[in-house]
């Protein structure tokens, strides 16, 4: 498996590298932050559908909820039943557990070279070029605890950039906690009063609330002992999700063909 990432690396290495050579015209001593930051977007664009897939599958298991819910609590004493029930319901709706995982599991390699290759001194036995660069005076390869001073030039542009990381995980932190809120209130089976949940599943729902706001924020406390190439491919990558959700989720709000039907059959 180390072996697929290094080669992985190494074939990044050689599109970034010429991507910046690409840039150099027109970006000059910006080159390498800005092909990190285009190469980031390129590949999230490219992955795009994966994340689409997600958002659908999560949006589904959402909305499952009130009848997963009125499953247990109907067979709670029927252990096998229950798991007949759950089966033919998620075989009916074409959902399962897995729906919103599967899709996001198959982005992490690419997510993962790109990391990689972004804090890796070295590539393939060579020295990490990318990194012998600056942004804004501080070397792409430096770290911010390595920094002369927190207020010294190179100190301010990982400081700068700690915060718009920090911007973009409220932002992230933000559409997690509408969209937790959004799924927490779903109409019950056969009525029109809201599912709360009760019990177990309600105390998991608070615990993953809790964690969707909270998580977001650790890339601010990771960008601070990375180097500041990988910091950037951060906020990047974590800017990029945000703007991805919010599109996307706008655009699974729209209601499908299926659900347009069941909405005039149910009127008719």
């Amino acid at each position: 498996m180390l072996g697929l990432l290094d080669a992985g690396v190494s074939v990044t290495y050689h599109i970034v590298t010429a991507l910046v050579h690409f840039l150099m015209p027109v970006a000059g001593g910006l080159a390498v932050p800005a092909a990190i930051v285009a190469f980031t977007i390129a590949v999230r664009l490219l992955l795009l559908p994966l994340s689409y897939s997600a958002l659908r599958g999560q949006a589904a298991q959402a909305g499952l909820q009130p009848q997963l819910l009125d499953l247990r609590r109907r067979y709670a004493s029927q252990p096998e039943r229950l798991q007949r029930e759950l089966a033919a319901l998620y075989q009916r709706e074409g959902g399962g557990l897995l729906a919103g995982c599967l899709p996001l599991l198959a982005q992490l390699p690419f997510f993962s070279v790109m990391y990689r290759l972004f804090r890796s001194q070295s590539v393939g036995g060579h020295p990490n070029l990318l990194l012998a660069h600056r942004l804004f005076g501080a070397p792409l390869g430096a770290h911010w605890l390595g920094a002369a001073s927190p207020f010294s030039g190179p100190g301010l542009v990982f400081l700068g950039l700690f915060a718009l990381i920090g911007l973009a995980a409220w932002a992230s932190a933000r559409v997690a906690s509408r969209a937790a809120a959004a799924s927490a209130v779903q109409p019950a089976v056969g009525g029109g009063q809201p599912a709360v949940g009760g019990g177990q599943p309600a105390a998991q729902d608070k615990i993953m609330a809790v964690l969707a706001r909270v998580i977001p924020y650790s890339t601010v406390v990771i960008a601070m002992f990375v180097p500041l190439a990988a910091g950037l491919y951060l906020l990047t990558t974590t800017a990029s999700a945000v703007a991805e959700r919010a599109v996307l989720r706008r655009r699974l709000s729209r209601p499908s063909g299926r659900d347009a039907a069941r909405a005039r059959a149910a009127a008719s």
